[in-house]
Order: structure tokens, then C-alpha cells, then sequence
């Protein structure tokens, strides 16, 4: 077995890439529910935010790990686009010291930023709602999200934490040359992101706030907050002409803001300027808005200037987080060592098991009509053909305890069923550990 991640972020592929394998969360439960049609993949969790979509998984045969997780994405998202240029694949250690990473914002587009760790945590308790993870991923995830809040407990990489928002908003003062005190913003969304952004904009003088939301009475609770207007979402622009800031959050997976509608809106405002940030993945904004005359078009990837700003500041907290980290990760692959001397007739037991109950489901799938007794003698026949499999084997290795031919029975056996967790190669660690189920 192995432990592996594959997946695409905003250090690999652009927003126009990344938006199109952003993955909702009712595509990452029907996709949980659907784990076992793929044979190989024995836990996942699925880990999809604006900045990444990654696919975190126990597999059985780490050989074909890339390719089956790969056929897992396409499936979450429906799309079959070449990406292996933007792909990574990490196993055993190095998707461990990922996700930690991860978990800590060290690997966020602004490092420090609060959202990912419960990002991290959502993530995960989805999957192991829907059954989808058990001893690997569980006694991983549980050590990442304690770790992530280690980082931010014993560093300061947090204090004062630059966020998306607060960068969106750095951006409009600097097109606004550090004044917004004479401008008004429209906020499409009302969620946390929609939030931040309002409370950074009435932080740098904003003269007035607009929210747009398709529930008006998202928008209205999150606009009485902030002294500011709750107006229609699809009557936006047209309750709204003062404005010269427009930020978009929402998670819809279409174009919000359409050119059309945007053209005939820059009509009505003879030549006064416009500003769009969408921070948004998917994109809110259609990218044909930037050709419009008298607007100005950004995207989460045009924060750069602010990001770069905001990890030399915390270049020297993120090197003591990555001492924790790596602490971290050396007691986790000790607690995954521990796993491989389980005895091996539990090794293979458990193995064989998780063969049958996933062939069993497979069968039940394909039968119509069947009468719960029907299941119920199907369900007890796989488990005595597997234990009538197993009887000899098990037999043999518990006649050759205590004798010269135990070691013989014993890694003959871990190599015949692969139950090998941890592999060393030349005395030296290597980077592919292999665990087991509990």
C-alpha cells in the first residue's frame, strides 16, 4: 500500500487552469461514496479551495497511485483536459511533509492565511462522514490539523495575517494611488471571503459598501454589518452606478458578471473608470470584460505584488514553522512504522477482507431486485471463501512459530500478499513507506 497526493495548485497552473478542476462539494461526496469502483483507492479525502484542488489517498498498488488518482480527478470534475504539466504526485514521506505544509499555510499564496487550516479540517470531516477514510488518513489528517495549529500557536507566521481579501483590497488602493475614501465598492458574495473584504474596505475609508448575493437576506445581514446596501444579484449594476470597485467571491461555477451587461453599464457612466477583482475560483468575471474601454480586470493571480511583499516579512517565522513541521512528520512516520509490525496473519486478514467487502459491493451493484436474505447469503459466502483461502496459509505460519522457519513464513508471506508498511533500501531511508490499515 501507499500514501500519495496528486493534485494542482497556484504554484503549478494558473486561474484558468485551476478553475476548471475546482470541484464542488456535492461532486466530492458523490465522488467519496464511488471510492471503491476504482479498485486501487482504499481511503481518499479531496481538498478543493481557490488555490488547489488535491486528491489525498491510500492506495493498494502504489505502481498505478498517479494514474488512478488521475481518472478520480477527471471524474470529480468532468473534465479530461491534458494537465500533467501542472500535476504533482507526491508519495509516502513527501505527501506527508505536504500536506503539513498545507495545513500550515506554508504553501498558501499568502503564507500565514487563516482560511486553509479549517479549509483542511471541512475537507476531511467530509470523508470521514462519508466513509471514506479510516486508520492512514484519519491518524494523518488528525496530525496535520494539530500540527497546522501548532504552527500558528507557537509562531507568529499568523500575527497580523495577510488574507486573499486583504489583498484585493491593497491592490485597489495602489490603482487608487492609496485613497479609496472618495470611491464605492460593489461585493458580489456574502460568505467569509465577502466578509473580510468588506471589513478590509471600510478599514481603508471605503465611502460606501454594496453586497450582492443571490439570497438578499445573505446580503442584507452581511450589508447591515458593514452600514452598508444589500442590492439584487442580477440587478447589480443597475442599483449601483456610483460604485468604482467591483470585488466578486462567489463559489458559482459560471460567469457572474457577463460582458454584455458590463458594456451597457460603462455606457451609462461616460468614461468613468472601473475596477473588477475576482478573486474567485472558478473565475467570476468573464475575462472578455477587460476588453471593454474604461475598465480594469484582476484576477487572484495578479496579487503577486502584495504576496511577495508579505513572505519577506514572514521568511523568518516560516523557517521555524518548517523546524515544527519536520518534527511533526518524524513522529508521525514512527507512529506509521509502528503499523508494519502488526503481525502479519492481521495483515493479511484485513487485507483480504477489504478485497471482499469491495467485490461484494461491486456484485450487489450489478444485481436488481435483490431481497435483503439474498445479500445476507452472498455476504456470508465471500466471507467463508476467504476464510477457507486463508486457512492453510494461516495454519502453516502459526505452525512455524518459534522455529528456525518463522522469519522464512514471515516475509515470504509480506512479499507473496504485499503487506509490506515501511521498506529500507541500502540501510538508508527511503522516501516510499508504505502503510497499513487498522
Amino acid at each position: 500500500m501507499q500514501l500519495a497526493v496528486l493534485g494542482l495548485n497556484h504554484k503549478t497552473a494558473p486561474v484558468n487552469i485551476r478553475e476548471k478542476f475546482s470541484i464542488s462539494s456535492e461532486s466530492v461526496i458523490e465522488g467519496l461514496h464511488h471510492i471503491d469502483d476504482y479498485g486501487n483507492i482504499l481511503e481518499a479525502v479531496v481538498l478543493s479551495t481557490c488555490n488547489r484542488s488535491e486528491i489525498y489517498a491510500v492506495l493498494d498498488d502504489g505502481n498505478e497511485g498517479r494514474d488512478t488518482l488521475k481518472r478520480f480527478l477527471f471524474d470529480l470534475t468532468g473534465n479530461e483536459d491534458d494537465i500533467d504539466y501542472y500535476l504533482y504526485y507526491y508519495p509516502d514521506h513527501a505527501c506527508i511533509q505536504h500536506l503539513f505544509q498545507v495545513a500550515s499555510s506554508l504553501d498558501s499564496l499568502i503564507i500565514g492565511e487563516g482560511q486553509i487550516l479549517s479549509q483542511v479540517k471541512k475537507a476531511y470531516t467530509i470523508a470521514r462522514e462519508n466513509g471514506a477514510t479510516s486508520t492512514v488518513l484519519n491518524t494523518l489528517f488528525h496530525r496535520a490539523i494539530s500540527t497546522g495549529k501548532r504552527v500558528r500557536t507557537e509562531t507568529h507566521i499568523a500575527y497580523n495575517a495577510v488574507s486573499v481579501s486583504y489583498a484585493a483590497v491593497e491592490l485597489a488602493r495602489t490603482v487608487f494611488k492609496g485613497d479609496l475614501s472618495n470611491s464605492s465598492a460593489l461585493i458580489y458574495g456574502a460568505g467569509e471571503t465577502a466578509e473580510l473584504t468588506a471589513k478590509n474596505l471600510l478599514g481603508k475609508d471605503i465611502k460606501k459598501i454594496y453586497i450582492a448575493n443571490r439570497h438578499i437576506e445573505k446580503a442584507r445581514l452581511l450589508a447591515d454589518k458593514f452600514d452598508g446596501k444589500a442590492v439584487p444579484f442580477d440587478k447589480a449594476f443597475t442599483s449601483t452606478e456610483d460604485i468604482d470597485i467591483v470585488v466578486t467571491s462567489t463559489g458559482a461555477p459560471h460567469y457572474v458578471v457577463k460582458t454584455w451587461e458590463t458594456q451597457q453599464f460603462m455606457a451609462r457612466r461616460k468614461g468613468r473608470p472601473l475596477i473588477f477583482i475576482d478573486i474567485a475560483v472558478p473565475r467570476d468575471v468573464d475575462p472578455d470584460v477587460a476588453k471593454i474601454k474604461g475598465v480594469l480586470l484582476y484576477n487572484i493571480d495578479d496579487l503577486k505584488a502584495v504576496v511577495e511583499d508579505n513572505i519577506k516579512r514572514r521568511g523568518q517565522e516560516a523557517k521555524i514553522a518548517y523546524k515544527i513541521i519536520g518534527e511533526e512528520v518524524d513522529e508521525l512516520i514512527e507512529r506509521f512504522r509502528y503499523l508494519s509490525f502488526r503481525p502479519v496473519m492481521v495483515l493479511l486478514t484485513d487485507k483480504a477482507d477489504r478485497i471482499r467487502c469491495r467485490e461484494v459491493k461491486r456484485a450487489m451493484n450489478k444485481l436488481e431486485n435483490i431481497t435483503p436474505a439474498q445479500e445476507r447469503v452472498i455476504e456470508n459466502m465471500s466471507k467463508m471463501i476467504v476464510r477457507k483461502l486463508l486457512r492453510e496459509p494461516m495454519t502453516k505460519l502459526n505452525s512455524s512459530a518459534g522455529t528456525s522457519q518463522e522469519k522464512f513464513y514471515i516475509d515470504a508471506m509480506k512479499k507473496l500478499f504485499k503487506l509490506d508498511v515501511l521498506k529500507e533500501k541500502n540501510s538508508e531511508k527511503q522516501n516510499s513507506y508504505r502503510y497499513a490499515q487498522q
